[in-house]
């Protein structure tokens, strides 16, 4: 009876195996984990670093999908990236689901999991090796180094272009396998060469090509996808036959012979054809280059040499390959942003570069033996090379983001080579799924923990500055934080804390000017601005703060330059048309006052101390009835107002309820 029910048992756990080994069971498994682990997320908030532009702030996302923001989302240039598809996916979100952050950022984990199962199937069908394709598919939805793409909605481009781009990938396995005769159906690399069938799918070849497109509309960091897709052919299409990864010897190099010749002959052919196979290709990503190089200088995004020296960005590049594969391994100190590092130590520089070289080489030199290694390695640093930093866009040094599509290389090349060690070591079965069990747990607790700095602004930032040295952006985001829950006080400190990190920083001048005057300090206020100015001249925004200051300080004159000036940048400032309006009023030049008051009132219809003020500068000339007219509507905007009845009173006019 013990006997029968060990095979009963023993019965049950094989078919569950096998059902549980079936492609679509695997799929549906992995769009629960990764939704159960990352639903945290659809109750983040936005954060105050590039969502306000791309989502909250922007008032043609914030407008929905209509003819005119289509238009826009096609040919602008906000954010220093033209990336169509990535505006339109913000604003379908508004149009479905509200202006709030939960829509967006369910969008992002719907994303994630379509991303997770596209790469599932990808390598599924490169090699029919289903369990460790869907562990490489398992980490790349779980580690902790994807929370950023994932949890920001800013980040929708990441997720969005990685969907496009796996798309491409899958289409144009089906069109390679078509193409090509496999000689070896093994999940490892195959080692003859493949004949080409004359018949090639043009169809599945069209449908990559245009998820290509879309990807790289989605965002520019897709420029690298043909190399790809030659690292594909290596390694495990089997289109690309032995180029010797291994050194020749004396006697080889002498060694001429007739079939040698032709064989080198063929393979120099067949691996031609594969790249001509691919100019399409390699024109799209021409094309996007030069677009985003264009739209970023215009926008100012990418650092100019003054700021980061040629030296300092190729020490950055290698020490960022290193820190990318310490936080692959061991994903502690995240944060968002990683500040720049001007000059790193000299010792871990010659470890990065030591480190880079040695792996680039092991991958070249063992690419026969293990040819996952040699595409997965290279698919790490190829896919990385647009964004490490050679051409420096913004202040980051690295970026968790940025690892989003690299990554899954290196997942290539630890899962691959751990099945190889496994089956070397002949470890039993049970022991390898426990340890692939506690690997992928380990990773879902680390996701889950990192999911929860992204709450909001402030568990963001603080969690940055402690993990972190120097970290300018964390602390300007800080103060902003403070600065919207009233808490100016705290803000301020947060904003010195910035200014000693870049002291020439016209934008926190400029919010250390706004704390002091929420505090009454006019004086430090008034040194702010001008400060500010003094950096950036001709800054509306500040001109008209710097005017009300001097106004609180009863310095007329000076307010009025300043607040004329504004208007010169900017004539379409309702706030600095009242502003000067309040001041030409004060100076009993109320005719002055009255026009600005009514320009004013036109560029905010709805501002019912606009139309108050507007009726005092009428009151002052003698013009009552129009005065009443311009009160009765302050008053139908904001009902209950006392001043507002008591100057209708006062001017014997009836007040509607």
């Amino acid at each position: 009876m013990i006997l029968l029910e060990h095979q009963n048992n023993a019965s049950l756990g094989f078919k569950f195996t096998r059902a549980l080994s079936n492609p679509v069971s695997l799929c549906l498994l992995l769009v629960v984990v990764t939704l159960v682990v990352y639903w945290p997320v659809t109750h983040c908030d936005f954060v105050n670093y590039d969502d306000p532009g791309y989502f909250f702030s922007n008032h043609h996302v914030l407008g929905g999908l209509t003819r005119a923001n289509v238009g826009w989302a096609l040919t602008t240039s906000d954010a220093a990236n033209w990336h169509p598809l990535t505006w339109l996916s913000l604003m379908l979100d508004e149009t479905l689901f509200g202006k709030g952050p939960t829509g967006p950022h369910f969008t992002n984990l719907l994303f994630h999991a379509a991303n997770t199962v596209l790469l599932f199937l990808l390598l599924w069908r490169l090699t029919a090796a289903n369990w460790r394709s869907a562990f490489v598919a398992a980490l790349f939805a779980l580690h902790p180094l994807h929370v950023e793409s994932v949890a920001w909605i800013s980040e929708r481009k990441d997720v969005l272009s990685t969907f496009f781009g796996l798309l491409a990938l899958l289409f144009y396995t089906r069109y390679a396998q078509k193409r090509s005769r496999v000689r070896s159906r093994e999940s490892n690399a195959p080692t003859e060469s493949l004949a080409l069938d004359p018949r090639p799918s043009t169809f599945d070849y069209s449908l990559a090509l245009l998820f290509f497109a879309l990807g790289l509309m989605s965002k520019p960091m897709l420029v690298t996808l043909p190399f790809l897709m030659l690292l594909l052919d290596w390694w495990p299409l089997g289109r690309i036959s032995d180029f010797g990864f291994r050194p020749p010897s004396v006697a080889e190099l002498l060694r001429k012979t007739g079939i040698s010749d032709l064989k080198k002959a063929s393979q120099f052919l067949t691996f031609s054809h594969l790249v001509l196979e691919k100019i399409p290709f390699f024109v799209l990503s021409a094309i996007s280059c030069i677009v985003t190089f264009i739209v970023q200088q215009k926008g100012g995004a990418v650092a100019k040499l003054a700021r980061f020296s040629v030296s300092a960005r190729i020490e950055n590049t290698f020490v960022s390959y290193a820190r990318y594969l310490g936080k692959t391994f061991w994903p502690v100190s995240l944060a968002n942003p990683y500040p720049y590092v001007e000059h790193w130590p000299l010792a871990w520089v010659l470890f990065a570069v030591a480190l880079f070289v040695g792996l680039c080489i092991a991958a070249v030199w063992l690419g026969r033996k293990f040819p996952f290694g040699f595409t997965g390695w290279f698919w790490f640093v190829g896919t990385l090379i647009p964004v490490i930093g050679l051409v420096q866009v913004g202040g980051q040094s690295m970026a968790d983001r940025y690892s989003y599509l690299p990554l899954i290389g290196l997942f290539i090349v630890l899962i691959w080579g751990g099945a190889k060690a496994c089956a070397r070591w002949r470890l039993p079965q049970q022991i390898v799924i426990l340890l692939t069990v506690i690997i992928l747990a380990i990773c879902a607790v680390r996701t889950r923990s990192q999911l929860g700095f992204w709450h909001d602004d402030e568990t963001l930032f603080r969690h940055a500055l402690a993990v972190t040295k120097n970290n300018y952006v964390a602390s300007v985001n800080l103060g902003t934080w403070f600065s919207k829950k009233g808490q100016t006080k705290d803000a301020l400190d947060y904003y010195y804390l910035a200014l000693q990190m870049n002291p020439s920083d016209a934008g926190v001048l400029y919010d250390m000017g706004n704390g002091f005057a929420k505090l009454g300090k006019w004086d430090e206020a008034i040194a702010n601005y001008s400060r500010a100015l003094e950096i950036t001249p001709g800054q509306a925004d500040i001109l008209n703060n710097l005017g009300f200051a001097l106004a609180a300080k009863r310095q007329y004159a000076g307010a009025i330059t300043n607040f004329e000036a504004a208007l010169k940048i900017d004539p379409d400032s309702a706030d600095a048309h009242n502003n000067l309006a309040t001041v030409l009023f004060m100076e009993k030049r109320f005719e002055e006052a009255a026009r600005h008051f009514r320009e004013a009132l036109r560029l905010a219809p709805d501002n019912p101390q606009i139309c108050a003020n507007l009726g005092d500068a009428l009151v002052k000339q003698g013009q009552t009835t129009e005065a009443v007219r311009c009160y009765q509507e302050a008053l139908r905007l904001k009902p209950g107002d006392l001043q507002i009845r008591a100057k209708l009173q006062a001017l014997g006019a009836p007040i509607s309820n």
